[in-house]
């Protein structure tokens, strides 16, 4: 379930994608920064003030949602706090892996220290003992609709207080949350004011699994590279669209960088060489990986600066600034640029797997290649490549289902109170899924690739990038010589590309 990770320093400003990815998949030693926590000091003795001076303060002297005008006397206020997790962890169904629901409690564990939830040191330690101690709690996949994660946050929350169950670390039937606490020596949280609401209202979940969406999506782009690299070599491509002052006549966001990824693939190949592209124009599928490509890293750069805001941002209601000593209702819990940057990238994906499918196909195509038809092995009976088209369109078409546009409507909660909803944990659940089909079309485009190059045979003319990715690809799946099945060949490429084996040339 976990894997060893580096350390992992939290202030509630610089975390990243892939440092919460990281630490997502692993249990590491977490430090949390003296400013975060003297700003978590600071914030909540505001919180005991306006207790103290019986202030009305939404969801801490008075009710939630449609009982936000009903005010709570100072006794009832940590019996509150209980309620408030237990009367909210309402999750349903499969339940979460694990690495998703560490990320959204590391994201919450990070912007506890910005300061702006009023909520206890104690909480934040809380946290990171936890987290520390590998205990990770048992959340169901429905509740949110990403105004806030409120039903998802409050059934982690559940666990940390000692009432939930915290997943097996064997994979067996969860555990109860109190004996899973004890057995790692640790005790149930004790909250008090304002620190239920704490656990249960943020948008943690959301904003961990958009990261772990952009973290997967950027090695799933460098798998894609390098297999669009190995396919040009193979086909022996025009390298005309991928020059850099054809690319700067137009100059969309992405589209040099893409080429030139490609063309630092390519470096030391004989296509630099006049007359060793055979067709002066190639089918769109590669003429176009320049404009194809550009998008999906235009849309990565735009979701790694939404997510890595929002890691790093206050999505707490209501809001408290501890430099000018007051507490604000906020609507910083709603997170609409989440899910359109999400479904943007998602989309992107799209064209790129679309044209992915396309390049596979014309690899197969004597007529394009001139290499024998399915790139079968010369003198063989095999259909060589040709059944395979049919997983990579399988594959396109769930992509395609996945990447559509979240349902937003307008929310009937709260008794009318609570009326939008932004949808984006649906659609960082969507963009994971998309990732996932994206790695395994590039690993089904390597092995098509990897084939066609050595078909070719080019007598060692081919680019050191391109040689090396083929000598990566054969150490999963040996080259089709006779028909064979291949779904092990294709699952162990996917799980290569899924660890970042296919990077940029180094």
């Amino acid at each position: 379930m976990t894997k060893p990770s580096p350390p992992l320093n939290l202030g509630g400003q610089t975390l990243t994608c892939e440092a919460l990815e990281a630490a997502a998949y692993g249990c590491p030693k977490i430090g949390l920064a003296e400013a975060g926590l003297t700003r978590m000091a600071a914030s909540r003795a505001i919180i005991d003030d306006v207790i103290e001076r019986k202030v009305p303060v939404y969801g801490v002297t008075t009710g939630l949602g449609a009982l936000a005008n009903t005010a709570l006397g100072a006794d009832q206020l940590a019996a509150y706090s209980e309620q408030t997790v237990r009367g909210r962890a309402h999750a349903a169904g499969p339940l979460l892996p694990a690495e998703q629901v560490r990320a959204a409690l590391l994201v919450r564990l990070n912007t506890l220290l910005i300061g702006a939830s009023g909520a206890q040191p104690s909480v934040a330690h809380s946290l990171k003992a936890a987290l520390e101690a590998g205990l990770t709690p048992a959340v169901g996949e429905y509740g949110s609709i990403g105004a806030s994660d409120l039903i998802l946050g409050a059934t982690a929350g559940l666990a940390l207080i000692g009432e939930g169950h915290f997943l097996a670390a064997d994979g067996a039937a969860p555990l109860e949350a109190a004996e899973a606490l004890q057995a790692a020596g640790l005790a149930p949280l004790q909250v008090g004011p304002r620190d239920g609401l704490a656990l249960a209202n943020h948008a943690g979940f959301s904003a961990g699994l958009c990261a772990l969406g952009v973290a997967g999506a950027a090695r799933v782009f460098n798998a894609t590279q390098t297999a669009a690299a190995v396919s040009m070599e193979g086909f022996r491509a025009n390298l005309s669209p991928f020059d850099e002052r054809v690319i700067k006549l137009r100059g969309q966001d992405g589209e040099a960088e893409a080429a030139r990824g490609i063309l630092d693939h390519l470096e030391g190949s004989t296509l630099f060489t006049a007359g060793q592209a055979r067709r002066l124009q190639d089918p769109l599928s590669i003429r176009n990986i320049p404009q194809i490509h550009g998008l999906v890293l235009s849309a990565m750069a735009n979701a790694r600066s939404v997510v890595e805001t929002e890691l790093n941002g206050s999505s707490d209601n209501p809001a408290t600034l501890t430099t000018e000593g007051e507490i604000l209702s906020s609507g910083n819990y709603l997170t609409p640029h989440l899910t359109s940057a999400a479904e943007t990238l998602s989309r992107a994906f799209v064209h790129l797997a679309t044209a992915q499918v396309a390049r596979m196909a014309k690899l197969l195509s004597e007529q394009f290649t001139g290499l024998p038809l399915f790139l079968a092995a010369p003198g063989s009976v095999s259909s060589g490549f040709a059944p395979v088209i049919k997983v990579a369109e399988a594959l396109l078409t769930e992509l395609t289902a996945a990447a559509r546009p979240t349902p937003i409507w307008s929310s009937a909660c709260a008794d009318g109170v609570e009326d939008v909803m932004s949808s984006s944990f649906s659609a960082a659940r969507a963009l994971l899924r998309v990732t996932d089909l994206a790695g395994r079309l590039s690993a089904m485009e390597l092995m098509l690739g990897a084939q066609c190059v050595e078909l070719r045979e080019l007598d060692g003319k081919v680019a050191p990038a391109v040689a090396l990715a083929i000598r990566q690809v054969r150490a999963h799946s040996p080259a089709l010589a006779q028909d064979r099945p291949l779904t092990d060949d294709i699952n162990a490429l996917t799980s290569a590309v899924a660890e970042g084996a296919f990077n940029q040339p180094q």
